[in-house]
């Protein structure tokens, strides 16, 4: 429940602390006294969008605070949950500063404006003339009964079979191609798997073609430097080789070794380059056989690396690329040729979830058309108490194809008079009898709505007389289980309330300033006369607001 609201310098309203009480609050006061500035503080201070025009000229912010007791379970839980202390009594406060700037608190602690929309939306409902235009569109009006249906559980049941089935419709729609098309994918495919299978290809063979075809190309000269190489080492019939000569000099050390130890080292040198020297020989003569000039196996390889080169051509920079891309036109090979069988069993599984989405989509229908029911009764005994005897709403329903909400269409239709057809409220209702309607709405959600704190922002529009005295007694009554906080120009309203605060609006050194007074009785005999007579209070009007108030004549 909202037990105060502290606004300094927003719009007209320099300074002013109001005190509601449980019950029926009414607020009245002359057009343009700032009665709207009350809603645009209460809207700033539950997170809603503001803006810095918000701000009284000259001030530099504009602050609003809020203290609330008796505060929902749901709120504190939210709250508890973000790292709010939990506590019966809050305060919620929003500062806007003259460039824009907003900083907000809950009990003293920081939050965004975000976080108590989020938060702290479960506070106050605020039902202005919007609403009752809001009413003549149809998409509200599912809204309404399944507010009224309490049917979430029924709700969520379905949604999840609901989204699966959008999912599987997702995936089989994607496997849905032009039959041609997919036969030339298939084509494409096999002819790429089969010539990348076909030519063999294993990790690193082109660098072995590479440096196989290179000493082929150039055998003779290898050849010649082998045998030249093997000449200088082994010798001819007329010099000695580097062979021989090593094998002398190592005879020779040898011989002076064995006069001084010292040379013994080098003796050892010698020996082993003279071996070492002989082996090389030999192993050079043996290698001779090796480069003999093979042409046709330097055609095989030419041919082999021209294949690999219009391979990579086709399907990538490397062997190893190649091999990788017939790899993967397998696999997307075998998926295509294989999606068949993945087709029908999400063909089976969409038809199965179909069945499943369909039954709980008409217990969810069930709880509207019954929610409908039960609501319009509660509607209908309103609006007759209302001044609105005969009228008859019905419900236009019509099961559709599965959608997010279910497979409902609804509109409420009206019929304002007897005889007449059911009509869209759009043709029917007049301003008064809309109001009215979304009253009778209204106070019929009221034991379903756990928010404490409901705001009616003229709902009286367009209504004067018997029925405007009406709608105050539907307002006391729905007080009964809810704070009620009216803005209101009729005197049978304001006569009702539990406190009536007076919104008055004075200009001084040029300036304009707004303030909120709780009026005592003889506060409110005036108030609700001008509100009878306008300007021109006279002593009728006053003993008539006295009347209106039960109040004895004096």
């Amino acid at each position: 429940m909202l037990s105060s609201l502290q606004i300094e310098n927003v719009a007209v309203i320099q300074k002013a602390e109001v005190h509601f009480k449980p019950g029926l609050n009414v607020l009245t006061g002359e057009t343009g006294a700032g009665k709207s500035i009350l809603i645009d503080s209460i809207n700033a201070i539950l997170g809603n969008r503001t803006s810095k025009d918000l701000v009284r000229t000259g001030a530099s912010k504009a602050v609003i605070r809020a203290a609330f007791e008796q505060v929902p379970d749901a709120v504190l839980n939210s709250l508890e949950k973000a790292g709010y202390e939990r506590s019966d009594a809050l305060m919620l406060s929003r500062e806007i500063t003259a460039e824009g700037k907003s900083t907000c608190r809950i009990n003293g602690m920081p939050a965004t404006a975000s976080v108590l929309r989020e938060l702290c939306g479960g506070l106050i409902n605020i039902n202005g003339q919007h609403d009752s235009v809001g009413l003549l569109n149809p998409a509200r009006h599912l809204g309404i009964l399944d507010d009224y249906a309490q049917n979430d559980a029924e709700f969520q049941e379905y949604y999840v079979l609901y989204r699966e089935l959008v999912r599987i419709k997702r995936e089989l729609d994607a496997m849905i191609t032009d039959e041609a098309e997919k036969q030339r994918k298939i084509d494409l495919l096999s002819y790429q798997v089969q010539e990348i299978e076909d030519a063999g290809l294993t990790a690193g063979e082109e660098q072995t073609l590479e440096s196989r075809r290179k000493i082929l190309a150039n055998a003779s000269a290898i050849r010649d430097k082998i045998a030249q190489s093997y000449a200088l080492l082994s010798g001819d019939d007329e010099s000695s080789g580097a062979v021989d000569l090593l094998g002398e000099a190592s005879h020779a050390i040898d011989t002076a070794a064995q006069l001084d130890d010292a040379l013994a080292a080098a003796s050892s040198q010698l020996l082993d380059l003279y071996y070492n020297a002989k082996d090389v020989a030999a192993d050079l003569i043996g290698r001779l056989d090796a480069y003999d000039t093979n042409d046709a196996e330097l055609d095989e390889i030419e041919q082999r690396l021209d294949l690999i080169y219009k391979l990579k051509r086709k399907y990538g920079d490397t062997v190893e690329d190649v091999i990788e891309f017939g790899q993967n036109a397998r696999e997307e090979l075998e998926r295509i040729q294989s999606s068949q069988e993945r087709h029908d069993h999400l063909q089976a599984e969409k038809r199965r979830l179909y069945a499943l989405a369909r039954e709980k989509a008409e217990a969810l229908t069930q709880t509207r058309l019954n929610a409908f029911e039960a609501l319009n009764k509660r509607i209908s005994g309103t609006l007759d108490f209302l001044n609105m005897p005969g009228v008859r709403m019905t419900l236009r329903h019509t099961r559709g194809p599965l959608a997010s909400h279910g497979q409902d269409s609804i509109e409420f239709y009206i019929s304002t008079n007897p005889g007449e057809a059911p009509k869209p409220l759009a043709k029917i209702a007049s301003g008064g009898e809309l109001s009215r309607i979304t009253l009778a709405i209204k106070n019929a959600m009221a034991d379903k709505d756990a928010v404490p704190t409901v705001i009616y922002d003229e709902i009286d529009s367009g209504v004067s007389g018997k029925a405007a005295g009406r709608i105050g007694e539907v307002l006391r009554q729905s007080a009964q289980g809810h704070q009620i906080l009216c803005i209101t120009h009729t005197a049978q309203i304001a006569a009702l309330a539990d406190c009536h605060l007076l919104i008055q609006k004075n200009v001084a050194n040029d300036r304009t300033y707004t303030e909120i007074h709780p009026l005592d009785e003889e506060g409110r005999v005036e108030a609700l006369a001008r509100l009878i007579s306008g300007d021109h209070v006279t002593d009728i009007s006053r003993a008539n607001a006295r009347e209106m108030l039960g109040l004895g004549a004096q």
